[in-house]
């Protein structure tokens, strides 16, 4: 039974063959288990479905690309400057890659060796004898998808190789590879968090799969020696979309291109497909490279899913309960599949008011969770990739759309906003830059601020569209293909395509409203501090690790560029410190190391001992530096011609509790 003898076989020869060779062939296509040959033969029989319809289950563009025969790689030399060339191995290349022709067919020849050559493709293989023979010398700690390699003009058998995985660097030829696992450079397609107290985040990469860790992990390279890296694989191939049920911050649904996803228990490990899939004699679902999901924020059970359909689930992915029709143009023969649904999104406000995107330019709006829908695409600029749809949480009716362009070569920035369900569509950003535009996010806690990331980083709004600005200057300009808030800890996570995810504090930045906007001067709260006897101390045994130093920081909002002055002052008034220095208008998070200049360190001194308290010795650390001590201080600021004074604590530590005095 091959896919090639059912699409010309006549329904009496189908009828007439094995149920075990037809049972076969389910098997080894993964047909679902409800399909049997014995209840295929009869619907055959009845002229309810034809032979063919067995290869027309499995057909999609993913899958076609792959059953597309392959020839395989071909190397040729020339030795006099390109005008003969000889083959130089007997047979094809095959097993070199069996895809993607385009993608790869990189050759490296030896400076050192003529005779050494290197060809790139999912193994990365090296000849020793010009071309006849080829050895793959793709390590077990090497990704495959080779598309860089450079060979050591001076030492011989020195490679360096970039693949998916990264940078591999060997020194024996291949034979064994050092991997730099150190690079910041990963491709992430979405990034999502959970709720827990100490909240995780979680990313797909392409072609590294789907990772989750804390969000307050620091780079370090510690993890080396220890053996515990604090983000763990989730799932492999290239990672795509994530969503996490917050009842337990435990169940997630992720997976991997063309809608290949899981419901994953993070603590077991176990995973479950959770994948819609079309019935026998239905033309198969097209889903997009990275497929959108969502689950309900009303009701977690409520998971949706996309492929050129709107797909609901009541009941985790187990079941599906309704699919829409077709909500795009139509499929288009390529090598990926398009007209699909690219992004979901259920309004905050509403169960059941779902908006969904298409790669071919359609928006749909659906009041009745899934069951119908509308399109609202009037008044976008028509045929664009929809890259974002975003309910928003403030307004029932409002909803914000991005449109990238790229694909046509066009690069203009598109975004749009809705105040009444898509009926009409008004033009933001159009002060953004032409760079196309991936994600679209409304602040979950300020209805004026906008945050949107484009193929060079991430520009935020202040007054729902109107003006946009960079976010800050230090982001690498890199394209940026998502952006989530994590509410509770008031945290922007940007995940990038090249540079990792990054993580942005937005308090002050949600607290820019237009009453602080109109002031020349405006300072934020400050955290208060708990005083440590170690400060200004070695961090470790030894003075090469470095200085315990605190900091503390002082959010300052400036109208317009200024110099700034900053005075500390005790709550007598005695002035501790000051610094001048000058700033641009914007929101800035000015540092105090808590240190006391040195004229002020005798009268702060004589403050401090006429309190008679434990630990009031006014003296220098290691670092040089003296420390506040324990009280009550203000921070005074002035710039633009305005002062103000905001107030903050150092506070004691907590005693240690007694221990027991035994029996």
């Amino acid at each position: 039974m091959t896919k090639e003898l059912l699409r010309t076989i006549t329904v009496d020869d189908f009828l007439a063959l094995k149920d075990e060779d037809i049972n076969d062939y389910l098997d080894r296509y993964g047909f679902p288990e409800k399909y049997n040959a014995k209840d295929i033969k009869k619907e055959v029989g009845k002229g309810e479905l034809k032979p063919v319809s067995l290869v027309e289950y499995l057909e999609d563009a993913n899958r076609d690309l792959f059953d597309t025969p392959v020839i395989g790689a071909e190397i040729y030399r020339s030795t006099d400057g390109g005008k003969t060339w000889q083959k130089t191995h007997k047979d094809h290349i095959d097993g070199f890659y069996n895809s993607y022709g385009y993608y790869f067919g990189v050759i490296r020849v030896s400076p050192l060796d003529d005779d050494k050559l290197y060809i790139l493709g999912v193994p990365l293989l090296r000849s020793d004898d010009g071309g006849a023979s080829w050895k793959e010398i793709n390590g077990d700690n090497v990704h495959a998808d080779h598309h860089a390699l450079w060979v050591s003009p001076s030492l011989a058998g020195h490679l360096i190789d970039g693949n998916d995985g990264g940078i591999n660097i060997s020194y024996d030829d291949g034979d064994t590879w050092i991997k730099c696992n150190n690079l910041p450079v990963g491709q992430f397609y979405s990034v999502n968090v959970d709720k827990a107290k100490k909240y995780n985040v979680y990313g797909g990469l392409q072609d590294n799969g789907v990772w989750s860790g804390p969000h307050n992990y620091k780079f370090s390279l510690r993890w080396q020696n220890s053996g515990k890296y604090p983000y763990q694989s989730l799932l492999g191939g290239d990672g795509m979309q994530v969503v996490i049920d917050t009842r337990d911050n435990n169940t997630v649904y992720t997976g991997f291109q063309f809608g290949n996803y899981y419901r994953v228990n993070k603590t077991t490990g176990e995973s479950k497909p959770v994948k819609p899939r079309h019935e026998l004699g239905e033309r198969p679902l097209r889903f997009n490279w990275q497929a959108p999901i969502h689950l309900s924020r009303h009701n977690q059970d409520v998971l949706y899913m996309g492929s050129n359909k709107f797909h609901r689930s009541l009941d985790q992915g187990r079941t599906w309960d309704i699919s829409s029709e077709d909500l795009t143009s139509g499929g288009r023969k390529g090598n990926v599949p398009f007209g699909t649904l690219t992004t979901i999104d259920e309004s905050p406000l509403m169960f059941g008011l779902i908006y969904v995107g298409t790669d071919d330019g359609h928006v749909h709006l659906s009041k009745d969770g899934g069951n119908t829908f509308e399109e609202i695409t009037s008044g976008l600029i028509p045929d664009k990739w929809v890259s974002r749809v975003t309910a928003s949480a403030h307004e029932k009716s409002r909803v914000y759309v991005a449109l990238n362009g790229y694909r046509d070569d066009d690069f203009r920035a598109m975004v749009y906003v809705s105040e009444n369900y898509g009926e009409d569509w008004q033009r933001i950003g159009k002060d953004l830059p032409d760079e196309a535009v991936n994600v679209i996010r409304e602040d979950p806690e300020n209805a004026d601020l906008l945050y949107v990331g484009t193929d060079q980083g991430v520009y935020v709004s202040l007054d729902r569209g109107g003006h946009f600005m960079a976010l800050d200057d230090s982001l690498p300009k890199v394209a940026v293909h998502d952006l989530v808030v994590q509410q509770d800890a008031r945290d922007l996570l940007i995940g990038t395509h090249g540079r990792s995810i990054y993580r942005l504090n937005i308090e002050h930045l949600q607290q820019l409203t237009d009453t602080v906007l109109s002031k020349p001067l405006y300072v934020f709260g400050l955290e208060d501090k708990t005083w440590n006897k170690r400060w200004g101390d070695n961090k470790s045994w030894a003075v090469w690790y470095g200085f315990l130093e605190p900091e503390l920081k002082i959010p300052v909002y400036l109208k317009t560029a200024s110099k700034v002055l900053i005075e500390i002052r005790t709550d007598d008034g005695l002035t501790l410190w000051k610094n001048e220095s000058e700033s641009t208008g914007g929101l800035h998070h000015l540092t105090y190391d808590l240190t006391v200049m040195k004229k002020a360190v005798k009268p702060y001194r004589k403050e401090v001992e006429k309190k008679e308290e434990k630990d009031a010795e006014l003296k220098e650390a290691k670092n040089g530096k003296v420390y506040l001590k324990p009280g009550k201080f203000e921070a005074v600021i002035t710039a633009n011609g305005e002062t103000v004074t905001r107030k903050f604590e150092i506070k004691k530590p907590k005693k240690r509790s007694k221990r027991g005095q035994g029996h």
